[in-house]
C-alpha cells in the first residue's frame, strides 16, 4: 500500500526539463548501455551503483524491450517499458524509464556486468547509509528541483542521487512523479508480485514493499 501526504500543486514543476544535481564532492564513474546512454556510477561501501535511473530500450543480449504505450498493451503479463506519460522528451533524461517486473525477470535488463539488485542488496545499501527509517535523506538528490517537501529534502551524502520517477499502475495510469521514487528489486514475493523499495518525497524511510509484476517502476543497476 502506498500512502501520500504531499501537495501536488507543484506537479507542473516536473513537466519541465531540469538537470540532475549530483554531489560535487563525489568522484563518479561511468557506464554506457547498448543505446549509448551514459550514466554516472558511484561506489558506496563495497557496492557500485548507477547514480541515475535506467533508460535502456535494449536488453544486454541486444534484444529490443517492447515499448508499451497503450493501457491495453500494459495490462498484459509480458515484459515491457514506457516513459512517464509516454513522453520521452520531457521525462527520459532525468527520470529514466518505467519497467514492468517481467522485464527484470529476464535477467538481461542491465548492461553486461551489472544486474538488478536483490532486496538484500538494497538493504545493504540502506543500512550502510543510515537505516530503513532514515536513509532516504542521505540517498535522495539534494534540493527541491525534483523532490517536493523541502522539510524532508535530500542531502545526497553518498552520491546515489535518487530521483522520484513516479510509476505506472497495472491498469496503465501514471501517478506521482516528483513525489515518489519506486525501484524494483530482482526478488519475487510470489508468482504474481515482487519486492520493491520506496523512496518518498515527504518521508525519510525506505521501506520494503511489493507490487503486482505488471506495475512500472524505476530501476537502478548494481555492478556484479
Amino acid at each position: 500500500m502506498y500512502l501520500y501526504n504531499c501537495d501536488r500543486d507543484n506537479q507542473n514543476n516536473h513537466e519541465k526539463v531540469y538537470p540532475i544535481t549530483f554531489n560535487p564532492g563525489i568522484q563518479y564513474g561511468q557506464l554506457t548501455d547498448l543505446d549509448g546512454n551514459a550514466y554516472k556510477t558511484v561506489t558506496i561501501d563495497t557496492q557500485t551503483w548507477m547514480a541515475e535511473n535506467l533508460k535502456t530500450t535494449k536488453n544486454s543480449d541486444g534484444t529490443e524491450i517492447p515499448l508499451l504505450t497503450s493501457n491495453s498493451e500494459w495490462i498484459n503479463n509480458t515484459p515491457g517499458y514506457c516513459w512517464y506519460e509516454n513522453n520521452s522528451g520531457i521525462y527520459k533524461n532525468t527520470y529514466g524509464a518505467l519497467y514492468k517486473w517481467y522485464t527484470i525477470n529476464t535477467g538481461h535488463l542491465c548492461p553486461a556486468g551489472w544486474h538488478v539488485p536483490s532486496d538484500s542488496e538494497w538493504l545493504a545499501l540502506i543500512n550502510y547509509t543510515g537505516s530503513e527509517l532514515y536513509a532516504g535523506r542521505n540517498l535522495k538528490e539534494a534540493g527541491t528541483t525534483h523532490w517536493l517537501c523541502p522539510e524532508y529534502g535530500g542531502d545526497n551524502n553518498y552520491g546515489f542521487t535518487a530521483l522520484p520517477g513516479g510509476w505506472r499502475e497495472s491498469g496503465g495510469q501514471f501517478v506521482l512523479i516528483g513525489i515518489d521514487g519506486i525501484f524494483w528489486t530482482s526478488s519475487a514475493k510470489d508468482d504474481k508480485t515482487a519486492y520493491d523499495r520506496v523512496i518518498y518525497s515527504c518521508y525519510e524511510d525506505i521501506p520494503q514493499d511489493w507490487a503486482p509484476e505488471n506495475f512500472g517502476f524505476s530501476v537502478r543497476c548494481v555492478k556484479d
